[in-house]
């Protein structure tokens, strides 16, 4: 059901746009990397939030950490991570595939700026072990996503 809703959004939206299914897991930003042959934050990890009475996803480098200040100033309230199962009720999408494309339910959207490092970017595409390949701008523009700016800035070597 959940690649199925995955494949009906695309066909509708972004028809170009292949679905990759592996017949290994890349559930983890480690293995999705692997598995793809990409640096691991070119992996779009999307992550659900409640902050007060709202949830909401946020699509980041699969490197990066969420930053609780600035998460806490871009949405005006305490971020918490949702539980495995109330990410599938939500999005449709098993946690290890969740993906902004083909939800469940209505939620906004955010992209985080760490993906801007990237020409390239693969976020799941509802199971363990699909993806999409596009740029972080055509992902933003296909789910409505606002911008924003709430991982920590990684450390200069």
């Amino acid at each position: 059901m959940s690649l199925a809703s995955v494949r009906t959004f695309l066909a509708e939206k972004a028809p170009d746009i292949e679905i990759l299914e592996l017949e290994t897991s890349t559930a983890t930003v480690a293995l999705a990397a692997e598995a793809h042959g990409v640096a691991p934050g070119q992996i779009a990890k999307t992550l659900a939030f409640r902050i007060g009475e709202r949830q909401v996803l946020v699509v980041a480098s699969g490197d990066a950490r969420f930053d609780n200040r600035k998460m806490r100033d871009t949405f005006a309230g305490k971020a918490k991570m949702l539980d495995a199962e109330t990410v599938l009720a939500l999005t449709g999408h098993p946690v290890g595939g969740v993906c902004p494309f083909g939800l469940a339910s209505p939620l906004p959207v955010y992209c985080d700026a760490s993906l801007k490092a990237y020409d390239e970017v693969l976020p799941a595409a509802g199971e363990v072990n699909s993806a999409v390949r596009l740029t972080p701008t055509r992902l933003a523009e296909l789910v409505d996503a606002e911008w924003v700016d709430v991982c920590k800035t990684p450390a200069v070597a």
